[in-house]
């Protein structure tokens, strides 16, 4: 009976319509990513349909663009709708410069320089061209006649003429080398056979060294040879520039720095600063790494140090999951500590900074301190007396000031260009009990006024921190300077960013507060608890983050692909094999006696040695097994290795079987079983090797397990450059797929165990697993596109 044809998918004509080949078209299809890509680009433009050269521009731009200059994609889009753009090498230029540029501001005018817009070429000047171009190759033209490379004559036109149409340089070549040669003799039409190279012959001789590989760069064996020794901690930092042409050059004193080192006994001190008000994410991976990997490596200490300033966010959910989290990484603290744990000696050096004249009570609301800064003015309140800031801090410390009636301000430099020496807070009231303080507080300082102190408290030697601080570090070191503090040495580094993915605390909250997600462990999540439960090891993620190395050089979006080849790179060492089938397809095998079982050795490793009994786990044999679904066809093809009727595959550690009639259900399209013979002789040779699962006794359906599959959480690769970020969560980053057959053999799994299902991927044991039914994530493909590059 014949199958009945799938409807085609509605892309499929939109593609089509942009002048797209039916082949190119379907090859779009068959990948979700090119197709996300192409029908957003499409949409983009604008257009229903187009002519071939402008779709295939089209098509160029959604399988090649840089993701690191997105932003910029809807302006080429227009500008090959336009036909300012009109030939593939317009385009590469384009992308090539776009690829350079990233996101940054776009000069329209260098950009269009660049690739070629508004240049038109003439025929005439391609003409003149071809002719100087062939008469500098005149002899080779004569000598080689027709075997002459014109890829090459072509090459050489296009250096001088960029923007040339292609094909009108080729045909005008083609054209003159016939007015030149004449008609093709039959030597021409001879293909030129290629000479061996002589081996020359042998001669004694010194042996000459060869060039060996670069050794690694310092930096490169210890990433963590580029930060100074405590010792050193005497140079200037930064300076601080004020309006009045006024320069702070903050450095610690000689005195200073002998106080720190003798507390610290020379040692290096960091810490490891997260707000307790979230779940840590592999950004804070690559934190823990730098913060706690740079004290391990000089043999020195890290804090974990909870910044808990802000009493209404934070919970003792949050704070528990951070230790938990922290010593999962491979990390071990020095001590825990807490912002609020300073509370005391933060006031009391807030009153001293007051008495200094260099903070003030002031009463203005959030929009007039928004509007007073973007205007450089200074509050009305800022030179009010000494005493008087005094006395209302006092009492702004005792419960006395309503909320939001007033705040303790840095007196630093309002006409400042940097807005952060714009008069910071340092305190605001909040009747709020806090979590680890109690209710003893009615004021709470601010990050920017407790975290520099609190550095300079604990003997932080490296403050370090992403690059979006760095504009800040002007106005850590001011209050540093100001009150004569110990100043840490601050170093910046890029942020993590991976693709489709968001790693914002506040977008990620909302995915979960709002049900987008499953759980700040749900496994699409890159949440470090997310990733743990999808199967993702520490060790994965610590591989991953010193393979990009801790340079501050950029923010740019690091391709997820690239953490996958690590994770994948681990479980291909660590994860035994088995066989599980997704959509079970039923056989029957109808050589074998009914009641029959062959128990059959399976290889847990590619390499399992034959005399290591451990290195196999048992799998049945019996009349009925199953396959997957999409491992049978009706009608059978070349380049398809599965089973169809009358065709032999072989089933994986067992026996070749061939298809001898298919059994369906209610019409053409329900194949409800597969009847088959096996070959117990292994005499034939199959190509396709199928995995599959079989009953483990007569009538005994085998161990039925959940299987969750995910995808890409978003579609977009940069989703926070979009307005609507939400809207482009992937609808099919999740599948549940009940009812899959398992071996036996797995039926003992539990919770951190990982396998690698044969030719379907890696996968865990979830939490929601029970005693009736265990539940595997996949944790990551077989597929490596990033590793066929190398990893970087």
């Amino acid at each position: 009976m014949a199958t009945g044809e799938a409807a085609a998918p509605p892309e499929l004509a939109s593609f089509l319509a942009i002048g797209l080949d039916q082949r190119t078209a379907e090859n779009a299809l068959a990948n979700r990513k090119v197709t996300a890509n192409l029908a957003a680009v499409i949409a983009e433009a604008g257009v229903s349909g187009c002519d071939k050269s402008v779709g295939n521009l089209l098509y160029t731009v959604a399988t090649k663009y840089p993701a690191n200059a997105l932003v910029h994609r809807p302006v080429v889009i227009q500008y090959i709708v336009s036909s300012k753009i009109k030939t593939p090498a317009q385009l590469d230029a384009a992308l090539s410069f776009l690829s350079t540029l990233g996101p940054d501001p776009l000069d329209t005018a260098k950009f269009e320089e660049t690739c070629g817009v508004g240049v038109v070429v003439s025929t005439e000047e391609i003409q003149s061209m071809v002719t100087d171009i062939l008469k500098e190759n005149m002899e080779a033209i004569v000598e080689q006649r027709y075997h002459i490379n014109v890829g090459s004559l072509c090459g050489q036109v296009r250096k001088w003429h960029p923007w040339g149409d292609a094909k009108f340089i080729k045909e005008e070549i083609d054209k003159r080398l016939t007015e030149i040669l004449g008609p093709k003799t039959e030597a021409d039409n001879v293909k030129p056979v290629k000479k061996k190279k002589e081996k020359p012959a042998k001669v004694e001789e010194k042996k000459t060294a060869v060039a060996a590989p670069a050794p690694p760069s310092e930096e490169e064996l210890n990433p963590y040879s580029i930060f100074p020794q405590p010792e050193e901690n005497l140079k200037v930092h930064t300076e601080i520039f004020f309006s009045d042409g006024n320069i702070w050059r903050a450095h610690n004193r000689k005195d200073i720095l002998e106080k720190h080192l003798k507390a610290t006994g020379g040692k290096v001190m960091t810490r490891f600063p997260p707000e307790p008000n979230g779940y840590l994410h592999i950004g804070h991976a690559k934190a823990m790494f730098i913060d706690f990997g740079l004290a391990k490596e000089r043999n020195g200490h890290c804090y974990l140090r909870f910044d808990d300033t802000n009493p209404e966010a934070e919970k003792k959910e949050y704070i528990d999951h951070i230790q938990e989290i922290v010593r999962w990484m491979g990390w071990e603290p020095y001590k825990v500590t807490y912002t609020s744990d300073y509370f005391q000696e933060l006031y009391e050096l807030a009153v001293c900074l007051i008495k200094k004249g260099l903070a003030y009570v002031d009463h203005q609301t959030p929009e007039e301190i928004k509007e007073y800064r973007e205007k450089q003015m200074n509050s009305p309140w800022r030179d009010r007396p000494i005493e008087e800031s005094l006395k209302l801090f006092e009492d702004m410390r005792h419960g006395l000031v309503a909320e939001g009636k007033a705040t303790l301000r840095m007196k630093q430099d309002m006409q400042n260009d940097n807005k952060n020496m714009a008069d910071l807070i340092a305190y605001r009231i909040k009747f709020t009990p806090h979590p680890h303080a109690g209710d003893k507080w009615f004021i709470y300082p601010s990050y920017d006024y407790a975290h520099c102190l609190v550095d300079s408290l604990e003997n932080i030697t490296h403050s370090l921190c992403t690059l979006e601080f760095d504009i800040r570090r002007p106005s850590y070191y001011w209050l540093l300077v100001a009150l004569d503090q110990y100043q840490p040495y601050v170093w910046e580094y890029s942020r993590l960013n991976i693709s489709n993915n968001v790693m914002s605390k506040r977008k990620l909250n909302k995915l979960v507060t709002e049900k987008w997600v499953d759980g700040w462990d749900d496994p699409r999540l890159l949440t470090l608890a997310g990733l743990r439960r999808r199967g993702v090891s520490s060790t994965a993620i610590n591989s991953f983050i010193r393979g990009m190395g801790i340079t501050r050089s950029d923010n740019s979006l690091i391709r997820v692909e690239r953490l996958e080849y690590h994770i994948r790179e681990e479980l291909n060492k660590v994860a035994p094999r088995a066989m599980v089938v997704l959509h079970p397809l039923k056989v029957v095998i109808t050589n074998l006696d009914y009641g029959t079982i062959i128990d059959l050795d399976a290889k847990k490793w590619p390499d399992a040695p034959g005399d290591d009994a451990s290195a196999y786990y048992k799998v049945p044999f019996s009349r009925t097994v199953y396959i997957e679904q999409s491992d049978f066809r009706v009608k059978d093809s070349k380049d398809y290795y599965g089973l169809a009727p009358g065709k032999t595959v072989l089933l994986r550690y067992a026996f070749p079987i061939k298809c001898t009639e298919v059994i369906y259900g209610d019409n053409s399209d329900n194949i409800i079983e597969i009847r088959a013979e096996y070959d117990p002789s292994k005499a034939t040779k199959p190509k396709g090797v199928l995995h599959w699962v079989a009953e483990p006794s007569p009538g005994v359906n085998p161990l039925k397990v959940e299987i969750r599959l995910f995808e890409k959480l978003f579609l977009s690769e940069n989703p926070v450059e979009l307005e609507d970020w939400l809207g482009d969560l992937n609808p099919r980053s999740k599948e549940v797929i009940k009812g899959a057959y398992a071996v036996p053999s797995l039926a003992t799994a539990a919770l951190g165990d990982k396998f690698q299902f044969e030719r379907l991927g890696y996968f865990a044991v979830d939490s929601d697993s029970t005693a009736e039914e265990l539940v595997f994530n996949r944790t990551v493909t077989l597929r490596d596109s990033y590793g066929k590059a190398g990893p970087k």
